[in-house]
């Protein structure tokens, strides 16, 4: 039986097929790397999938705004005396009209009147004496005193450190704040230390802190207020540092540099 020999491929058509076979491939390879595109060709950038997005590490997270600490120094703290005064052409934002023509600043109205009321109420008879003052109010008044020590033979520079402490210089007086008022008692209408023995003061005294109000010049803070001791010139401060100072034995200065 003869064996059948199988016919091989003439070498040309072999290595033609090759060829053929090896265009494929390089064909299907390209096609596979289109992943890595030109971003210039406006057509593979279009048909490109977006970049990857590397993971945010904890420590490339925006950080959170800061909580905002709330300001000691608002309208009721406003800090006023020889070392920080008033901008120039300082305004109440409103004003509450109180009798016999005095002002007060409209947010701590309330307060006054509760605490007048209050006082009243408890057989006593105090009276407003001095409120909200203007720039030229408190100019008059300082240059009064000033004159008042020139004729007791004060030089000039003399004259005004004396007047100082007992009329603050204009931008400096807590009256220009709309916040402070001076009180007495009915019966004794005379701004001298002899004030402090009546019965609105020392009823004041007692309980003006329960309103939000102090004392503003004590008789120990002279060296740290810049003003003399008296015993009716009342600040509005709010209830909250009113009743902290009042526990603490500070004056304002104190409290706002704690």
């Amino acid at each position: 039986m003869k064996t059948k020999r199988r016919r091989s491929l003439p070498l040309p058509l072999l290595i033609a097929l090759a060829l053929l076979l090896f265009a494929a491939g390089v064909g299907t390879g390209w096609n596979g790397a289109s992943a890595y595109y030109d971003a210039a060709d406006p057509v593979l950038a279009a048909a490109a999938p977006p970049p990857l997005q590397a993971p945010v590490s904890p420590s490339d997270k925006p950080l959170p705004s800061p909580t905002p600490i709330p300001d000691r120094e608002g309208w009721a703290l406003t800090l006023v005396n020889f070392d920080h005064p008033l901008p120039e052409g300082f305004a109440v934002p409103e004003l509450t009209q109180l009798r016999n023509g005095h002002t007060i600043d409209s947010r701590a109205y309330p307060a006054l009147q509760a605490m007048m009321d209050d006082a009243r109420a408890a057989g006593l008879q105090p009276l407003i004496c001095s409120s909200l003052r203007t720039w030229d109010d408190q100019e008059r008044l300082f240059e009064a005193e000033v004159q008042n020590w020139l004729a007791r033979g004060y030089i000039q520079a003399e004259a005004e450190a004396q007047a100082a402490m007992w009329v603050a210089r204009p931008g400096t007086s807590e009256h220009q704040t709309g916040l402070a008022v001076d009180i007495v008692d009915l019966s004794y209408q005379v701004l001298d230390e002899g004030q402090e023995n009546t019965p609105v003061q020392r009823w004041l005294m007692a309980h003006c802190w329960e309103y939000g109000f102090i004392l503003r010049y004590p008789t120990d803070k002279s060296a740290l207020t810049g003003v003399s001791y008296e015993p009716w010139h009342y600040r509005y401060v709010g209830a909250d540092a009113a009743k902290e100072i009042m526990e603490g034995g500070l004056c304002l200065e104190e409290y706002l540099s704690r």
